[in-house]
């Protein structure tokens, strides 16, 4: 579900903060930055998690406050709870990995409360939500729908809960396509999921390789790219669409099974998104300069990847 263009960007990512530091540190901590960037799906998706459970317990704890109130009117004394027994959320509840990353990462210690509250109280004013708890059976297809219903309609797209996650979690417009399709997932077969291995194997070591031969292979990878770049400074070329660069001349070189036609798209994309609006156009230029050199010199040494 994490996708190689999620590792490329983090890999770059990690690029650009070890191009920050005074002076170079040791290989071990280029490698702890990368997984604290890969790192970041785990986090996030334990987060949507809980905020989802405590959601969809919230009627329970409603019911409680207004039973509480020193003259509680008969509606206060009625509240229907039927959401905070759902079937599916306590399959959730009962994934002892999950229960675990909570008790590691602690996102109950967050700000959420209030929009937890408010999430549950718009919940309540629609009508699917309304159909939901007329109805006294518990049918499977039932229980699983109002909870994508308060996933994808009351959370997802909802502005105030989008603005709490982009606060907490830097990577949101990165890793977010990945990790609600590993949300998804998820509540089709609760307890399932390895959190700590939500990352491919081989996407993980294809980033780690790819940091390391970058920052190994500098300066022949540069001398590829500075003889492209014609009346340009290197100094003044975004540092950004240098690193990619690197990157793509990397993948050329030194990774076989990764046709260039595929690197190239890549971060010609990865330019345009993260970079100025002109380095799409400049990425591409110098990325496939390069390989129609590589080509013709007879040194772009690549295999079927499909075979590989």
């Amino acid at each position: 579900m994490i996708s190689r263009r999620t590792i490329r960007v983090k890999v770059m990512q990690t690029l650009y903060t070890i191009a920050t530091f005074d002076t170079a540190p040791a290989p071990a901590v280029h490698t702890s930055l990368l997984k604290q960037q890969f790192d970041q799906p785990r986090r996030l998706l334990v987060h949507l998690l809980w905020l989802l459970t405590e959601v969809l317990r919230y009627p329970e704890k409603h019911a409680h406050q207004k039973a509480s109130k020193h003259l509680p009117s008969a509606e206060d004394l009625n509240i229907n709870t039927k959401l905070a027994g759902n079937e599916l959320l306590w399959q959730i509840l009962e994934d002892k990995s999950l229960l675990k990353q909570f008790e590691q990462l602690k996102p109950q210690l967050g700000p959420a409360q209030e929009l937890i509250k408010s999430i549950y109280l718009q919940l309540s004013e629609t009508e699917v939500y309304r159909t939901y708890i007329a109805t006294p059976s518990r049918e499977k297809k039932a229980e699983r729908k109002i909870v994508e219903f308060v996933v994808n309609d009351m959370m997802l797209a909802n502005t105030a809960f989008v603005s709490y996650i982009e606060e907490l979690f830097a990577d949101w417009d990165d890793d977010g396509e990945g990790v609600i399709q590993l949300l998804a997932a998820y509540l089709h077969k609760p307890g399932q999921l390895n959190f700590e291995q939500l990352i491919d194997r081989d996407k993980e070591q294809f980033g780690l390789e790819l940091l390391r031969t970058v920052l190994e292979k500098q300066e022949q990878l540069q001398s590829y790219i500075i003889p492209k770049l014609k009346n340009w400074d290197p100094e003044r070329i975004a540092q950004l669409d240098m690193i990619m660069m690197k990157m793509g001349v990397a993948e050329f070189l030194f990774f076989e099974t990764i046709p260039p036609k595929v690197t190239i798209n890549e971060y010609i994309d990865l330019a345009k998104e993260y970079s100025t609006a002109q380095s799409g156009q400049f990425v591409n230029g110098i990325l496939d300069g390069i390989h129609k050199d590589l080509v013709a010199a007879g040194t772009l040494h690549k295999v079927d990847f499909r075979k590989s």
